[in-house]
């Protein structure tokens, strides 16, 4: 019996490194899968104006909903570490934006961040969602500042985490860069690749090869579909930022930000601090540009504190 246990075992083990070495798409697939399972996420699909909008789902909460929206050129998959923490008290939704991850990309479609504002109403109302806590990194985050300027009434909260479309006090590496006319954030080569990876975190955080192969060759294989919407958002943060709308925002607000953001600076936050009226503001040392990658636990944990604090103050 133990002999054919272990004969099992070891069949079972060469199938998966076979498997993972010729399928290493399909096997990413089912890994993440498994990931999303462990972490307390359902994957799910809603169809809207025939278009399938893929997302994940933690399932019925009693503190309400909570929409996380991911940055430029990430996908749903950036957030269940962090979503896992808010989702014994709080149902957490995490689609694909438009244009990323498993969405659909329509080279002739609008990505504008308002056009993204627009599609997050409807996809609220296509899942039957009137009111909701909305929170965003980076590119979802502006996604997110459009969205409660556009949509106040449908906003419980906001959470920005080292969002865009602010311009603080001291320019980034990214905002020289692109006003030089030189995008960061889009990739030719593995090398550029590998270049990304390092300018968004702030330590190096590396990949096995099975995963970041399909990652790399996904954004290399998509480069011009991507700078279109790169260029259109840096564009119009450069030249109609939102700094001069924030004081409209009524939504009680938390700013999350990594202290080392080599992408948008941390003088963001004071200008966000100072503009927002109902605004709080928590800022990780030794943190880069995804503090829900790099710092899951205690980012999700402010957030998790400062939802729990409006909840106990709703009568």
């Amino acid at each position: 019996m133990i002999d054919t246990i272990f004969i099992v075992l070891m069949a079972l083990i060469v199938a998966i490194v076979i498997f993972r070495y010729a399928r290493p798409r399909q096997f990413l697939r089912l890994l993440m899968l498994g990931a999303r399972r462990i972490m307390g996420f359902r994957t799910r699909s809603i169809a809207i104006d025939g278009v399938d909008w893929p997302y994940l789902d933690s399932g019925n909460a009693p503190g309400g909903v909570v929409i996380l929206l991911h940055g430029f050129s990430g996908d749903k998959d950036n957030w269940p570490l962090y979503g896992r923490n808010l989702a014994k008290d709080y149902r957490v939704i995490i689609p694909d934006l438009p244009g990323f991850g498993d969405n659909a990309r329509d080279p002739h479609g609008d990505y504008s961040m308002d056009a993204q504002a627009r599609w997050l109403l409807g996809f609220a109302d296509a899942m039957g969602i009137d009111r909701f806590h909305v929170a965003g990194n980076s590119m979802g985050g502006y996604i997110a500042l459009k969205f409660v300027l556009a949509y106040p009434d449908r906003v419980l909260s906001l959470g920005l985490l080292n969002n865009a479309g602010v311009l603080g006090k001291t320019k980034s590496e990214l905002q020289i860069a692109t006003e030089n006319g030189e995008s960061l954030l889009t990739v030719a080569t593995p090398e550029e690749f590998d270049r990304l990876l390092a300018f968004v975190v702030h330590r190096s955080m590396p990949l096995p090869g099975f995963i970041k192969q399909p990652y790399c060759e996904d954004l290399i294989a998509n480069q011009p579909f991507l700078e279109a919407i790169f260029w259109a958002m840096a564009e119009e943060v450069l030249d109609q930022p939102l700094n001069d709308r924030l004081h409209t925002i009524a939504a009680p607000t938390l700013i999350i930000w990594g202290r080392h953001d080599r992408l948008i600076d941390v003088s963001c936050t004071d200008v966000m601090k100072a503009k927002i009226p109902n605004s709080q503001r928590v800022v990780f040392e030794e943190t880069g540009h995804v503090p829900m990658l790099e710092r899951p636990v205690e980012s999700a944990a402010a957030h998790l504190d400062f939802l729990n604090e409006l909840r106990a103050a709703t009568p």
